[in-house]
């Protein structure tokens, strides 16, 4: 098992930063691809990026491409999404997975992501 716990959400102004964070516990953290997802009211659950086991390879969603970096510290096993020029639609509960067992992960399919986070509400005003 793996726990997840996200925080760093909050309210900033379009424009702003926010940087959250996913703390993992249990098994070794290095052993899994990582992955960051949000949710909207009303919407489905959507990948945001994510990250291979050892941080050097990343993938993003081209909504956010540009604008969110993710990255990870196996030594601290924690997992970071920091998010630039942020926009109202980013509005949403982001979600953090660890999973990598299929090759899916690296496209977002959250079927490839095992365990999963409490998620931490982002809110962007305008």
């Amino acid at each position: 098992q793996v726990q997840l716990v996200e925080s760093g959400g909050g309210l900033v102004q379009a424009g702003g930063s926010l940087r959250l964070s996913c703390a993992a516990s249990g098994r070794t953290f290095s052993n899994y691809a990582m992955g960051w997802f949000r949710q909207a009211p009303g919407k489905e659950r959507d990948f945001v990026a994510a990250i291979s086991r050892a941080g050097v390879n990343r993938y993003y969603a081209d909504s956010v491409k540009g604008r969110f970096t993710a990255s990870r510290d196996n030594a601290k096993n924690t997992l970071y999404l920091q998010m630039n020029s942020l926009k109202p639609e980013d509005t949403a509960v982001y979600y953090c997975a660890a999973g990598g067992s299929s090759p899916g992960w690296l496209k977002g399919d959250p079927t490839s992501y095992d365990y999963w986070g409490q998620g931490t509400q982002v809110t962007v005003s305008s």
